[in-house]
């Protein structure tokens, strides 16, 4: 089941029949095509409001049961000129009848709200791709700001397309003109036409967003009419125009039994930082700064107060770290958030929590860099930052997850290992798995297993007890006891300096420095995690490993998908635990004749398998703000088998580029 939004009994209707009030059968004007998947762009301007028509696509294509997965693109200025290819903002999603991995290569279908989204995206189409195009942004000035001299619906420009050319403005004026909302507001609602339009062409209820509308403008029903009425006026001229001679279904998936909901990777790893609290019977506090693409984690942290969660904005990166820290030395489960920049001034806190050997959950939404790089754009480039960007010896535990959904899992592993082991620990997160979403089963609380934080008890009133230790060390685990302030007999120091192994007191004493740092990174590398799987499609004849970690678990996944449709024996392993290293990975690695690392960076994870295992990983590479295509690395598996495959070539390749644009610009 799905428990994204109730369906009414229009959408009851929709479900069978692919609209408000149609009789079986009776679906649009032409032929019905069924689909196994499409993939759908919306773009448009910073203001056209692209994510919300893109976001109310998906609720309806999970309320179906439809698989999907969807990939936002944001500007990264506030609020970026209108109509110029800066400011052009998308939302795409690939809805499909079987499981799927990505938001899909290429769209199949682009919506574009003015000539600067055409622009932004029409090299990204396929032949024969659908695109439809609101012909009242193509204007003159229009077609200037982002250097079109012709009108590109007037030329060959778009040939190659099925193009449909939809007055969206003008029809929205005319449906919103019965609520008396300005010309402004009217013209605001054409992305709900647009949402209209498609809901229509691929038979998805529009009920939901019907009804989220009149929530989302309860205190204003004149624009919450204004929008339901576009949406309407952009469902009926599907219906009703000659343009468009055909709708298309894609049914819904064969999913695991379970209730299922769609979710983003920043909102699953707040949920999971929730159920970490609760699971550990302790409050959660969240000591964060606002930092894109982070910032979601504490606005719905900030929500859930019920579940003894509280939230602190600091005035800075530093400052929010510190205050986590202060809340795990006083007992709670102390989190903060941040992205790449923010690691960086984290930094020597992380290493306090390191020292005092606190737990803490350190989450970093990665972003492009470096400084303060691109903030709306995705990269993997803080793997290196966050297993050694730190003074001195400083092991933490690193934990990667793979997908929006995997963020939940992930969130509530990490804080087991920080209670456990007496650590801090960092999650990995990226731009394109936070933004991103995907159906997720919700799980059964009965099925989530407790996490103890083991704090130390009140000593006995009598003198039998022995001086509180706080660094003796748990033999199993090497985690020192935990004691909460306040608590009888369990007073002791805390801080920077390096503590006496044992009794905690200050020590400058070589030796001791020495054990103590060994027995910091022995405690990591005992941290037990799952062995890493391989999963070869079935056939062990495969002697090419494909190896990554975070986000590159989908288009891998989808690449070895399609590379063994065509019968090519591939293989792929993913990371999700980055440190400590499952113990078999050494052992896989070897396994393969050749093993390929494609990572958004310049090659930090292979460099690092490189080093501890004398492996030749090759690492495949792109640092341009965007995920791999499942397509690019098909590519890449069949240049490993016939050996043309190496990265100085990529390297090459990049830089030749680099070169021949730098010479075109004249030097500028």
């Amino acid at each position: 089941m799905v428990s994204d939004e109730a369906l009414s009994p229009d959408d009851a209707g929709a479900r069978r029949d692919g609209g408000p009030a149609k009789k079986a059968g009776a679906l649009g004007r032409g032929s019905v095509s069924k689909l196994e998947k499409v993939v759908i762009r919306f773009a448009g301007d910073s203001g056209d409001g692209m994510q919300l028509t893109g976001d109310r696509f998906t609720h309806e294509a999970a309320a179906f049961g439809n698989d999907l997965a969807t990939q936002p693109n944001f500007p990264a200025e506030i609020r970026a000129p209108q109509g110029t290819l800066p400011g052009v903002s998308s939302f795409q999603i690939q809805i499909a009848d079987y499981d799927i991995l990505t938001a899909g290569d290429q769209p199949d279908v682009l919506v574009a709200m003015n000539p600067a989204a055409l622009k932004a995206n029409l090299e990204e189409l396929p032949r024969g791709a659908t695109v439809i195009v609101n012909t009242d942004e193509f204007t003159r000035r229009n077609f200037t700001k982002v250097g079109y001299a012709d009108d590109p619906l007037a030329d060959d420009t778009l040939s190659d397309f099925v193009v449909h050319r939809v007055p969206m403005t003008s029809l929205t004026l005319a449906a919103t003109e019965p609520t008396g909302v300005g010309k402004k507001d009217g013209q605001r609602a054409k992305n709900m036409f647009a949402l209209g339009l498609l809901s229509w062409m691929y038979g998805r209820p529009i009920g939901g967003t019907e009804q989220f509308m009149r929530e989302k403008f309860a205190a204003k029903p004149d624009i919450a009419e204004a929008n339901i009425l576009a949406l309407r006026a952009g469902w009926n001229f599907g219906e009703t125009t000659e343009a468009f001679a055909s709708t298309y279904e894609v049914d819904p998936a064969t999913l695991p039994a379970g209730t299922y909901r769609q979710i983003t990777g920043n909102t699953a790893l707040a949920y999971g930082i929730v159920t970490a609290g609760q699971l550990a019977g302790l409050q959660v506090f969240l000591g964060t700064y606002p930092i894109t693409p982070a910032s979601d984690i504490l606005h719905e942290l900030s929500k859930h107060k019920n579940f003894g969660v509280t939230t602190f904005q600091a005035e800075d990166e530093i400052a929010g770290i510190g205050a986590a820290l202060g809340a795990s030395i006083g007992g709670a489960l102390g989190v903060t958030s941040t992205s790449g920049p923010g690691l960086a001034l984290k930094s020597e806190t992380i290493g306090l929590a390191v020292m005092t050997e606190l737990p803490l959950l350190v989450v970093d939404v990665q972003r492009g860099g470096p400084s303060t790089g691109l903030p709306t754009k995705t990269e993997q480039a803080d793997l290196l930052q966050a297993l050694y960007g730190r003074n001195g010896e400083s092991p933490v535990p690193v934990i990667a997850p793979r997908s929006p959904a995997d963020c939940f899992a992930a969130a509530v592993e990490a804080a087991r290992i920080a209670l456990t082991y007496r650590t801090p620990v960092l999650l990995l997160s990226d731009g394109s798995i936070a933004n991103g979403s995907e159906p997720w089963a919700i799980p059964q609380v009965a099925d989530l297993e407790p996490i103890d934080p083991g704090f130390e008890p009140d000593a006995p009133h009598d003198d039998s007890a022995e001086p509180f230790q706080p660094y003796a060390r748990d033999l199993e685990t090497l985690a020192r006891p935990l004691a909460r302030p306040g608590t009888r007999g369990r007073t002791h120091r805390i801080g920077g300096l390096e503590k006496a192994d044992g009794t905690g007191n200050i020590s400058y004493d070589p030796a001791n420095h020495e054990l103590m740092v060994r027995l910091r990174q022995a405690k990591i590398d005992g941290i037990a995690v799952p062995d890493l799987e391989v999963d070869d499609g079935g056939d062990p004849r495969a002697e090419l490993l494909i190896i990554g970690w975070g986000s590159s678990y989908g288009p891998i996944g989808e690449a070895c998908r399609r590379a063994r449709r065509r019968g090519v024996p591939v293989a792929q392993a993913h990371l999700r635990n980055l440190n400590p290293l499952p113990a078999n990975t050494g052992e896989v690695l070897r396994r393969y004749r050749t093993v390929v690392a494609p990572e958004m960076n310049g090659g930090q994870l292979a460099t690092l398998l490189r080093a501890r295992y004398l492996v030749d990983v090759r690492p495949w590479t792109k640092i341009a703000g965007t995920a791999f295509s499942a397509q690019e690395l098909v590519g890449v598996i069949d240049a490993a088998l016939d050996g043309s495959l190496t990265e100085l070539e990529n390297a090459k390749a990049f830089a030749a580029r680099a070169r021949a644009t730098y010479r075109t610009a004249g030097g500028n």
